[in-house]
C-alpha cells in the first residue's frame, strides 16, 4: 500500500534511533514543514495534513513528521528521565541537520508547540512560521492533570473498536461531535498491533515524567520563548473545549504578537484534529504566508 511517506531513521546524539515520516519530494524548492506531535502521540496524527501539503498540485513540499524518543517507531530510552524537553530539543536539532533542513515552518501540537518555542530560543533562524495546536506560553494545570490521569494507564483493548469505545468514554465531553470513524482512527493512533496484541504506541514510562510534575506549584510561564517568534507569522489554534490552553492565553498571544492569527475549533478539546479540509486550508494559508516572508 502506498502510504504517501517514507520511514526515515536518524541517530540521536546519545546513539538512540529516532524515526520520522518523510512526505513529499526531498528536493522540492518549496518551504519544508516539520510536524511535532503531543506528549504521548506520534507522527501519525499529522497524516492527512502532511499528505495534503506534500501532494499539493501547484506546490508539493517536503513534510517531516517526528516520533520523539519512546514514541511510535523511535527506540525507547532505557532511562525514562531522558523523556525531557531539553533532550527532545537536541534530538530535533539533530534530525534537522541530518535531513538537511535549514529553514522550515513548524506545526506543533501540545508538547510539539513547547518544543517549537524552545527551538525559537535556541535556533531562531530555522523557524519561518508556526502553527500552535492547542498550546501556548501558559499551560492550564487542569489539562495536565487530566493527561496524567490516562497516559500509561489506559485499559488494554482487545480490538481497535474496543479501543475506540474506551477513548470515547474518556474524551466524549471534550469531543462531543466526533463520529465512529473518527474515534476508530484515534484508537489506531493511540494503540498499535505491530508486535501482536494491542499496546500503547509509546513507552508507558512516560507516565513517570508526568508523575514527577508538581501541579500544586505554579507552572513556568513561557512568554519570553514566545517573544522569540516575533519575526514570523503564527497561527494559534484552540479547541473550544480545551482544558490546556485557556481562552485568555489565546487572546494574549494575539495581542503580544504582531502577526498571530487565532482560530477556535468548535466541538473539540485538547487537541483539535488537523485532518479536516478547513484545518488543512488554514494551515496551508499560514505556510504560504511564511514562505512569502522567507523569500
Amino acid at each position: 500500500m502506498d502510504t504517501g511517506f517514507a520511514s526515515r531513521f536518524f541517530t540521536a546524539s546519545d546513539g538512540l534511533k529516532l524515526h520520522a515520516r518523510d512526505y513529499g519530494p526531498l528536493a522540492s524548492p518549496a518551504l519544508p514543514v516539520i510536524c511535532l506531535p503531543g506528549f504521548a502521540r506520534t507522527a501519525a496524527d499529522f497524516h492527512e495534513v502532511a499528505l495534503a501539503l506534500s501532494q499539493d498540485e501547484t506546490k508539493p513540499r517536503r513534510v517531516l513528521a517526528l516520533d520523539y524518543r519512546g514514541r511510535g517507531l523511535s527506540a525507547y530510552d532505557a532511562n525514562w528521565k531522558n523523556y525531557d524537553i531539553r533532550v527532545e530539543l537536541d534530538d530535533l536539532m539533530q534530525v534537522l541537520v541530518v535531513a538537511g533542513i535549514e529553514r522550515a515552518a513548524f506545526i506543533g501540537t501540545s508538547r510539539g508547540g513547547l518544543l517549537t518555542m524552545a527551538l525559537a530560543a535556541a535556533r531562531p533562524a530555522v523557524i519561518t512560521g508556526v502553527v500552535f495546536n492547542d498550546v501556548g506560553p501558559v499551560i492550564d494545570a487542569r489539562g495536565l492533570l487530566r493527561i496524567r490521569g490516562y497516559v500509561g494507564k489506559l485499559p488494554k483493548p482487545r480490538s481497535f473498536s474496543e479501543g475506540a469505545e474506551i477513548l470515547k468514554r474518556l474524551s466524549d465531553q471534550q469531543f462531543p461531535l466526533l463520529g465512529d470513524a473518527e474515534w476508530d482512527l484515534m484508537a489506531r493512533r493511540t494503540w498499535t498491533d505491530r508486535d501482536g496484541p494491542l499496546r500503547p504506541d509509546y513507552d508507558t514510562n512516560l507516565m513517570k515524567v508526568l508523575e514527577e510534575l508538581d501541579l500544586e506549584a505554579p507552572l513556568p510561564v513561557l512568554w519570553p520563548y514566545f517573544e522569540a517568534l516575533q519575526g514570523v507569522p503564527v497561527l494559534a489554534i484552540r479547541g473550544a473545549n480545551s482544558d490546556l490552553l485557556a481562552e485568555k492565553t489565546l487572546q494574549e498571544m494575539a495581542e503580544r504578537h504582531p502577526d498571530c492569527e487565532t482560530h477556535v475549533t468548535p466541538g473539540q478539546g485538547h487537541a483539535p484534529l488537523l485532518g479536516s479540509k478547513d484545518m488543512i486550508r488554514r494551515i496551508g494559508k499560514l505556510i504560504a504566508k511564511a514562505e512569502r516572508r522567507a523569500g
